[in-house]
């Protein structure tokens, strides 16, 4: 479980470098789509870090 933890955790890290990096230069972050902006990366990697984040949470706190 350990290692899952570890995973969730990294994950987390990852969306909040991508969407740093998003909100510099959103082309960077959402090549495929047809418009780039700062609100999509706010949505898209804000959206995945807060997830990753609370399951990271969920795993700390049932699994100590």
């Amino acid at each position: 479980m350990e290692n899952v933890k570890l995973l969730v955790l990294f994950l987390t890290i990852t969306c909040v470098l991508f969407l740093i990096i998003g909100l510099f230069r959103p082309w960077a972050m959402l090549w495929w789509e047809d418009v780039q902006n700062r609100s999509k990366v706010i949505k898209s990697y804000g959206s995945l870090a807060a997830i990753f984040a609370l399951i990271y949470q969920a795993l700390k706190y049932y699994y100590p």
